[in-house]
């Protein structure tokens, strides 16, 4: 009977160790965390990133691609516009291109590390170790993370939720959410490939031009100049809307619309037929800033971005650049004024 007895408490030891062993701490993820990420050479990944605007909802396609240390190529398709974006890092800068409108931007940036990105897997990671306060818990499949966000305008989107792979401790969901937890961008991971191998071009920016221009879907619109005149739907408290204007150019539309008051600004829209690509890019002053739905370039006094073929700019002397990224981003609401 002895003997049995001992058996049976050895036994439910083993169980307890084993389960122990099985239980991760918070600190114990943290700590992978960072080990893989100091060993990560690369990797390749293919997500999609759900937008929610208002009521509405905007789905992309994304693909990453990442080279140790600073390489990254961010491709971003609309599923429904058959529209398509790209963020090019490289030895010679950050390119953003435009393969529709022929159109590419060189920054002096030192993007994706002075801000967070929901679709980059080094840069979740940092955001977890950076927040000390950071929220932890598992289920069957994942370890979830509850972190703040280092975005420019974080106050409109100031936490994130993480799910991590327990197999492997890739990504698998993100959610990034406005104060009241509404997730307002979701990233879910499809396929994830860590240290990748790379082609010696796969990063250089005239050939992904190129390669991006092929892929371009017929126009359908025969070079039609037309477009839907979209409003900032953001309150700025004392300010409204006082002139709206339409010039028509050579080769397209620009419609200007000047809001006046304590927080005064200029939106300009233009729509113009795309011309033959320069062979350099154009620099850019200021820095990238993503809007969510598309790319832009941020400065002072200023913010521009493209969608939907049309080019954007807000200018203004009273605008911070938080105010002036809640307005551009408001801008892809529902067209009311």
């Amino acid at each position: 009977m002895r003997k049995k007895l001992l058996l049976l408490i050895t036994g439910l030891m083993v169980i307890f160790v084993l389960a122990a062993c099985g239980s991760k701490s918070q600190g114990d993820v943290v700590k992978e965390l960072t080990g893989k990420l100091d060993d990560l050479s690369g990797y390749k990944v293919n997500a999609k990133m759900t937008l929610k605007m208002g009521s509405d909802s905007q789905v992309y396609k994304v693909e990453i691609w990442h080279k140790d240390p600073t390489f990254y190529r961010v491709n971003l398709k609309n599923a429904q516009k058959d529209q398509s974006q790209m963020i090019l890092r490289n030895n010679e800068g950050v390119f953003v291109l435009t393969p529709a409108l022929n159109k590419s931007f060189r920054f002096q940036s030192d993007w994706p590390q002075n801000s967070s990105q929901a679709y980059l897997y080094e840069s979740l990671i940092k955001d977890i170790v950076a927040d000390k306060s950071a929220k932890f818990s598992t289920t069957k499949k994942y370890y979830v993370f509850e972190t703040k966000t280092r975005y420019q305008n974080n106050t409109m989107l100031p936490s994130q939720e993480i799910k991590l792979n327990k197999r492997d401790l890739s990504p698998a969901v993100v959610k990034v959410m406005d104060p009241d937890r509404n997730a307002l961008v979701t990233v879910e991971f499809s396929k994830v490939k860590f240290n990748a191998s790379f082609d010696k071009d796969d990063f250089d920016m005239k050939k992904n031009m190129t390669r991006a221009q092929l892929n371009l879907p017929a126009m359908a619109d025969g070079g039609d100049d037309a477009f839907t005149v979209m409003y900032p739907t953001t309150e700025l408290k004392g300010t409204k809307l006082i002139e709206e204007k339409e010039v028509t150019l050579e080769d397209g539309k620009r419609v200007v619309l000047t809001y006046d008051g304590k927080k005064s600004f200029t939106l300009v829209q233009e729509k113009v037929t795309a011309k033959t690509a320069s062979v350099n890019p154009t620099n850019v002053e200021g820095d990238i800033v993503d809007l969510g739905m598309t790319i832009g370039a941020v400065s002072d006094h200023s913010l521009s971005w493209s969608h939907n073929g049309v080019d954007y700019m807000i200018a203004s002397k009273n605008l911070t650049k938080k105010e002036m990224i809640e307005v551009a981003i408001s801008v892809q609401g529902e067209a009311v004024k």
